[in-house]
């Protein structure tokens, strides 16, 4: 999962050139709330390719919005990995199928509180 000297050079110099081009936005502060092992893999994903999490994430996501792969085969090899160092098994068909514990003890309270009645 190293980046190899010159690799790390390669991205340095794309960087730099990228620099020279960058736009002014304006960003919000959000509290968005998302899967434990996910966080895990994007945030070690961003550190690795040294971007902070919310710059991966808006990366990730204007790729998308053009319908553009936003990973590369190394990221996704190193995407692999983390998956299976934090134990992220979920699929793409599992998303909108997912429950927060939360939920779950909340339903099961208000069905225990209804039996009482």
């Amino acid at each position: 999962m190293r980046k190899t000297a010159e690799t790390r050079r390669s991205i340095d110099q794309a960087h730099q050139r990228e620099a020279d081009q960058r736009l002014i936005v304006e960003r919000v502060q959000t509290g968005v709330k998302i899967e434990k092992r996910i966080l895990k893999v994007l945030k070690g994903l961003a550190e690795y390719h040294d971007l902070s999490l919310g710059d991966l994430l808006e990366g990730i996501l204007l790729h998308t919005f053009e319908g553009k792969n936003p990973f590369g085969e190394q990221s996704l090899a190193v995407i692999a990995e983390l998956k299976g160092i934090y134990k992220l098994d979920l699929t793409a068909a599992d998303s909108h199928h997912l429950l927060e514990t939360e939920t779950i003890k909340s339903v099961a309270k208000r069905k225990s509180v209804k039996a009482k009645k």
